[in-house]
């Protein structure tokens, strides 16, 4: 005790305290200050649920003092995954924010594969789409009345069975596609259902939305691989009536080409009798 009272004692070891914090434990801080590595930087903007494009990020060097432990530091690892959440020009990725897949909200707008499209038809009545009992997934026959003004009311052979891949209320929130949470107190009811078709099969769609008379009824619900097989039926029938057009051999078309035109010039061509 006497010896902390002692003012040489306490000068002498405030000296020493600073010396090491000034030729110790400075430099330290400074060195783990300055010291720099890479990360991942967003440079266009990217929305929740899209997929990272390798010309939205960059690869910059930054100092790495106070650096989330989860940020991304190579490009390679963002390009081709999914965003979980907007990321605004200038933010670091983290890899809480990426995904493998898209998020469960329009999930199935990323599985088109351009042979294929997806249409909204809009119900009308509660009725009209099995008052709100379709699910993702189910196969549907569309029911036309009055089609084609004909005054019958028939299922047109294009639109026999056809896949529903979202059921979606008015307030653009899928309804039955499991993304509802168990605190949603209220289930909205169905404006619209989005249905997976081919080019052909869009076409009579949107007639029918345009006349505004169209009827969704289930055809089957249930395994994966027994729904392909009324697809695939499906697909058959739109093959017999929609057959694919053979494109002519380039070099066959020439050939064509040339002997309709030796053929026209030989008709407007005049004959040596003709001429004298």
């Amino acid at each position: 005790m006497n010896l902390l009272k002692n003012r040489t004692v306490i000068g002498v070891i405030c000296i020493v305290l600073s010396l090491i914090i000034c030729f110790a434990v400075t430099p330290l801080f400074n060195q783990s200050i300055s010291e720099k590595t890479e990360i991942v930087r967003v440079v266009k903007p990217v929305k929740n649920g899209e997929e990272i494009q390798s010309d939205m990020v960059k690869q910059v060097e930054v100092g790495g003092y106070n650096l989330p432990e989860d940020v991304v530091k190579s490009s390679d690892t963002v390009i081709g995954k999914f965003a979980t959440a907007d990321l605004a020009v200038g933010d670091y990725i983290l890899s809480s924010k990426l995904a493998e897949e898209p998020t469960a909200e329009n999930a199935y707008l990323y599985h088109l594969t351009g042979e294929k499209q997806a249409i909204s038809v809009s119900v009308k009545n509660f009725a009209n789409g099995l008052s709100g009992k379709l699910q993702s997934g189910d196969i549907v026959s569309v029911i036309a009345p009055d089609y084609k003004k004909q005054g019958s009311t028939v299922i047109p052979a294009e639109l026999q069975y056809v896949e529903v891949i979202a059921v979606t209320a008015n307030s653009g929130s899928d309804a039955n596609t499991g993304e509802q949470t168990e605190e949603s107190e209220e289930r909205e009811l169905p404006d619209t259902v989005t249905l997976l078709v081919t080019p052909e099969q869009s076409k009579i769609l949107a007639e029918l939305e345009a006349d505004g008379k169209l009827h969704l009824s289930l055809v089957y619900r249930g395994e994966q691989k027994n729904a392909v097989v009324f697809i695939e039926a499906q697909e058959a029938v739109l093959a017999e009536l929609y057959p694919p057009v053979e494109e002519e051999n380039p070099s066959e078309q020439t050939e064509k080409e040339n002997e309709e035109s030796e053929a026209e010039e030989s008709e407007t061509v005049p004959a040596e009798s003709e001429v004298e």
